[in-house]
């Protein structure tokens, strides 16, 4: 019988890794599966969960930051001043007193406080203004550091007004340089809003100067 060539045998080391399942499609890389959420900290002021968490690793850059028992303590950083919203009210002069009133109106009906309020006019005094200054300056004033109510008084005198929440300004008249002196004065003792009453051009030409 002849000898058949033997047939060269491929051992498996020569095969190689098999980077594909025997169908011949690509084997799917294994997804890592999510580990359970690490308990969330409890918000200052908020209790914290009923079961004790584990205790959280500090990074070195947290565990150096920390003042020594002799250290001083960290000072809280300033809270940064807020900027007051600003809502204008289109009027003419004539009518910027009506409209501040009506401003007010609506402020005191949506829940602000009366003492939150403070209302400058740059032309003619407001009428409760002039009735309360009759009495004297002294009792006029002392109306204003009770800060019970909404308290008006001339652009003039804003600069004794102290910071309210609100400030309204009626743009109801007097010289330019008035309202240009007011506003930025106005926008200075608003805590959170300015409303101003007036003609849309002039109040913008200031606040965009001065403001």
């Amino acid at each position: 019988m002849p000898l058949l060539p033997e047939e060269p045998q491929i051992h498996e080391s020569a095969q190689g890794p098999r980077a594909t399942p025997a169908s011949g499609r690509t084997a799917p890389t294994p997804r890592p599966v999510p580990g359970p959420r690490p308990a969330a900290h409890p918000r200052p002021g908020r209790p914290g969960p009923l079961r004790p968490t584990p205790p959280v690793q500090r990074a070195p850059h947290d565990v150096a930051a920390k003042p020594g028992p002799s250290g001083p303590a960290p000072r809280a950083a300033a809270p940064a001043p807020a900027t007051p919203q600003i809502q204008l009210i289109p009027a003419s002069a004539d009518g910027a007193l009506d409209a501040a009133e009506e401003a007010v109106d609506l402020l005191l009906e949506s829940g602000r406080a009366p003492g939150d309020v403070l209302v400058i006019t740059t032309g003619e005094q407001h009428p409760w203004a002039t009735h309360e200054l009759s009495f004297g300056e002294a009792s006029y004033w002392a109306q204003h550091d009770a800060g019970d109510d909404v308290f008006y008084l001339d652009a003039d005198a804003a600069g004794r007004a102290a910071t309210r929440p609100v400030v309204v300004v009626a743009v109801n008249g007097g010289a330019d340089a008035v309202a240009a002196t007011a506003l930025p004065l106005a926008h200075s003792r608003a805590g959170a809003l300015l409303i101003v009453c007036g003609d849309p051009q002039q109040i913008n030409s200031v606040l965009g100067a001065g403001v």
